[in-house]
């Protein structure tokens, strides 16, 4: 079947709605991946008829990223956003409606190394010791915070538990999570006494609850006893170590994870260990962690410093 012709696939309004119910119907993934790629694709048919273009050729889909990038965009932004074009022009060549102009075009160049820092375990002490648990909301931020530091959760996961998750495996208490791009509660943590105490007390004056309850919720007016947000819980991680004393635009509610795995391979945890606590799918993100905690462990500083002073 040949190519349809280029006009066909864009207007200088943009690409056609029937084009995205389309290309919508085609892919096969889950329903926040739809809304990523189509967001995606719409900010690149903007760009398109921003420069009254209706039949673009590879140099656009470079022009593009390059447009992204001067436009002040983070690499793994610009990265996204070129494999969904990717995938989009691979679909129209897939369909014979248009060529694949964006073939082998590459993203950005991303960085691998941690753009977050982590903290020392004395320094979570010190997070941990300002939160004043006298009141509901302390005793949930208390519990949040050692329940992230403690067994390496991503916010997504902390939003997505419910009272029910936290139930007795073996001997000991576990947490089941609904993981990165997981569709159910397969995987669990190991959730210490210490923390289980902790959510265990919020659980207690929060009041009454039923096992399909979130587990933790809104305290706000507008919101109270519904589901937290990620972006709530992480604004409770970033104000309670801003508390302590840490302000860094590299210390996120990611850094408590980033902390949990790290402290683990200072522990001298085996990192196939650390691989699977952490719940990464592929050896090369845990080992991103091992060579930060190895440029921590390099003592050739100190030497300098004590040779000349």
């Amino acid at each position: 079947m040949e190519i349809q012709q280029a006009n066909a696939l864009t207007t200088r309004q943009g690409v056609t709605a029937d084009l995205y119910r389309r290309f919508v119907a085609y892919l096969d993934t889950n329903p926040s991946t739809i809304v990523t790629y189509t967001k995606s694709l719409k900010r690149f048919f903007n760009y398109l008829a921003l420069e009254d273009i209706t039949e673009p050729r590879r140099e656009d889909v470079l022009a593009y990223r390059n447009w992204l990038r001067d436009n002040g965009l983070k690499p793994t932004t610009i990265q996204n956003y070129i494999t969904a074009v990717r995938l989009f022009f691979a679909w129209t060549a897939q369909e014979s409606l248009y060529p694949n102009v964006a073939e082998r075009v590459k993203g950005a160049k991303i960085d691998r190394d941690h753009k977050k820092d982590y903290l020392t375990a004395s320094q979570i002490k010190a997070v941990l010791s300002e939160i004043k648990r006298d009141k509901l909301q302390g005793l949930r931020d208390y519990a949040i915070v050692t329940l992230i530091v403690t067994c390496g959760l991503r916010t997504i996961e902390v939003v997505r538990a419910d009272v029910g998750d936290l139930r007795p495996v073996g001997g000991f208490t576990a947490l089941y999570v609904q993981g990165k791009g997981r569709e159910e509660k397969t995987e669990y943590v190991k959730i210490s006494m210490f923390v289980e105490a902790a959510i265990r007390a919020y659980l207690k004056v929060r009041g009454k609850v039923s096992a399909t309850d979130p587990l933790f919720v809104s305290l706000s007016n507008n919101s109270e006893g519904k589901r937290l947000s990620t972006r709530t819980v992480s604004g409770i991680a970033k104000s309670n170590m801003r508390s302590a004393g840490y302000d860094s635009a590299r210390l996120t509610a990611h850094s408590l994870r980033h902390t949990a795995i790290t402290l683990s391979l200072l522990g001298g945890e085996d990192i196939t260990e650390v691989q699977k606590f952490a719940r990464h799918a592929n050896m090369s993100t845990t080992m991103i962690y091992n060579h930060a905690v190895d440029r921590a462990r390099n003592t050739c500083s100190d030497t300098i410093s004590a040779a000349i002073f």
